[in-house]
């Protein structure tokens, strides 16, 4: 039986004294008594604390040094123990580098966080961030941004790879997200990102960026942030993004465009719901029906995640966008146009609602359209001959063949003036009706002019019974200059 419990039921069941216990067990009353008072364990024998001379006379250097190291350390130029050790002895006090070594590790225990085991309900909670990635687009390898939004209670994920991580990007990867789920969650969990924040407030509290209000107030989501300088505080949304970077980015995936490789990766990432399943054997789409039950419906109007810009269009009809330039119809120069950013295209609306929509260009590039100077090419057909090449990548057929067959036929400066007439004729007539008319003369092989014509109307006629009486009997078979005298005698 085991000796404690013998002790014990000795001494406190059956009354016998601490010391004849000890007699006639052989150990020592001193280990009677701990048995009695419950406080040994047998085989077992507390060690006596030892005195640490050493540290104790170091410690409060030691401690002062690792409070004050965050006033001349910073970023990743850390105090390690090994210059804590070299910066006492340097002082003139003596002790191992091991125990500065057991201090330093101590040091960091105590102050490390505990972490919370927390509980996601159903539709509450979703975790978003960026992560930079490499993808080849067009055969070419590029940077690119994933924006991951994560269902905490579900695990269902939406992924989207953008050009930039800018506000625009953030805004359409939410809306595009919402659009998936079919539905919103009640709050997102978000970095301090410039995009989102303008301003750090008190604790928990933060300023909204305008544009990002909007969007929350949009769609009635609460927008909660972690606490700055910590990487923690949404590690859901940030281990995942770390998987999804291993198991689904690996190979390099690639495609013509960030759009259709971001429509790859979004199938896989819904493959995964009738995949995997937890540990009481429920998969991630039977978690996200729970999920999508409680979250926030979708409002009826869609959010436009473009941003707005006014500004006015130069001389040269072109407005410069984010340090881009586009070009707008010629009749809009000086006048103000309103620009909608978006992640890939710019859309320009001028004074009179019509419509330009623009490629987006990187910083400092230029996207112009040459049909947007008709009016003033077709006054300058020298101006036609220069920007010939990039006039005819825009207009297309039949207007490049066309241009082709006069410079053969007449040269580029002659080719030009004819040209320029075609571009008034487009002015006039519009585009459908003069590329009718050119491959009509490509085919048949009538001058360009000559084409250009309005074609002859119907001949005017006269009803009977509008003619005079007298003339009304007439037939007039041949004109001829005697036949002037019948008429007017018949009119007489």
């Amino acid at each position: 039986m085991d000796q404690v419990h013998v002790v014990r039921h000795k001494v406190l069941v059956e009354g016998v004294s601490e010391r004849k216990v000890a007699k006639e067990l052989g150990i020592s009353r001193n280990t009677v008594r701990r048995y009695v008072q419950g406080g040994a364990t047998p085989g077992l024998r507390a060690a006596p604390p030892r005195g640490t001379p050493v540290m104790d006379r170091v410690r409060a250097r030691l401690e002062a040094l690792m409070a004050e190291s965050p006033r001349w350390t910073g970023g990743k130029q850390r105090l390690t123990a090994t210059q804590l050790h070299r910066l006492v002895l340097g002082e003139g006090l003596t002790v191992g580098v091991t125990l500065v070594r057991e201090f330093v590790a101590e040091w960091k225990r105590q102050r490390r966080e505990v972490f919370v085991p927390l509980v996601y309900h159903p539709g509450d909670l979703a975790e978003v961030d960026f992560f930079e990635v490499l993808v080849d687009v067009a055969g070419k390898r590029q940077k690119a941004w994933m924006l991951l939004v994560r269902l905490m209670h579900s695990g269902r994920d939406f992924a989207w790879l953008y050009p930039r991580q800018d506000q625009v990007c953030l805004l359409d990867g939410h809306v595009r997200a919402f659009e998936h789920f079919g539905a919103v969650p009640h709050r997102l969990a978000y970095d301090n990102l410039k995009a989102a924040v303008a301003r750090i407030l008190v604790g928990s509290e933060r300023e909204l960026a305008p544009r990002f209000l909007a969007l929350a107030t949009h769609y009635v989501f609460e927008a909660s942030f972690a606490r700055p300088r910590t990487g923690h505080d949404k590690g859901g949304v940030e281990a995942r993004g770390k998987g999804i970077r291993w198991q689904h980015l690996v190979p390099i995936p690639s495609g013509p465009d960030l759009e259709t490789i971001s429509r790859q990766l979004l199938a896989r990432l819904d493959a995964r719901c009738t995949e995997e399943r937890d540990g009481e054997g429920r998969t991630i789409g039977e978690r996200f029906a729970d999920d999508k039950a409680r979250m926030l419906p979708l409002p009826q109007q869609r959010y436009r995640a473009a941003a707005t810009r006014l500004l006015e269009a130069s001389r040269r009809s072109l407005v410069k966008v984010d340090a881009a330039t586009y070009s707008v119809w010629s009749d809009w120069a000086g006048r103000d146009v309103t620009a909608y950013v978006g992640v890939d295209e710019v859309e320009l609306v001028g004074p009179d609602q019509r419509h330009v929509v623009h490629r987006r260009q990187r910083f400092g590039g230029r996207s112009v359209d040459y049909r947007h100077y008709l009016p003033e090419l077709a006054r300058k057909p020298q101006a036609v001959r220069q920007v010939a090449p990039e006039l005819m990548r825009d207009m297309g057929e039949p207007f490049s063949t066309t241009w082709s067959r006069l410079v053969d036929q007449h040269g580029p400066k002659q080719a030009a003036r004819i040209f320029a007439q075609v571009l008034q004729a487009v002015v006039d007539l519009g585009y459908a009706v003069v590329a009718e008319r050119l491959e009509a003369a490509l085919a048949d092989g009538t001058p360009v002019t000559l084409a250009l014509r309005p074609p002859p109307g119907p001949q005017p006629s006269l009803a009977l019974h509008c003619l005079p009486a007298g003339l009304q009997h007439l037939e007039v078979s041949a004109a001829s200059a005697g036949d002037y005298d019948v008429l007017l005698g018949g009119a007489l």
